[in-house]
């Protein structure tokens, strides 16, 4: 356990993409991020902020990948924020690719549209 909160836990990824590589969890157990209750999100963020500013201070890492899965190859069904340290030179490829083009500026367009669209009011 690299730290234990009252709303949140981090721990070392036993699998890690680099040395130093977290993973932080809320204690409710809830399944993606949209499930987490906006009162929850704070005290999880807050974590995120401190892990990531660790990493830089214990390991020296120039910077951090922070990282989270909803459904789609998320191996545990419990939401978890990867804090990854990375370097400069580190190798890191492939998280964000392959990336796309749009075809235009007006599909571009209908994309930030019909998402702005489906943005639910703030909780």
């Amino acid at each position: 356990m690299v730290f234990d909160t009252p709303d949140t836990t981090g721990f070392l990824d036993a699998r890690p993409v680099f040395k130093g590589h977290l993973l932080v969890v809320p204690r409710r157990h809830v399944d993606t991020l949209m499930d987490l209750p906006a009162s929850a999100t704070g005290a999880l963020f807050n974590q995120v902020k401190r892990a990531a500013a660790a990493l830089e201070t214990g390991l020296g890492a120039q910077g951090s990948f922070i990282a989270i899965n909803n459904r789609v190859s998320q191996s545990v069904p419990h939401l978890h924020v990867h804090v990854i340290p990375r370097t400069r030179g580190d190798g890191l490829r492939g998280f964000l690719w392959p990336r796309h083009r749009y075809a235009s500026d007006a599909e571009a367009a209908d994309y930030r549209d019909r998402i702005a669209a489906a943005l639910v009011p703030d909780a």
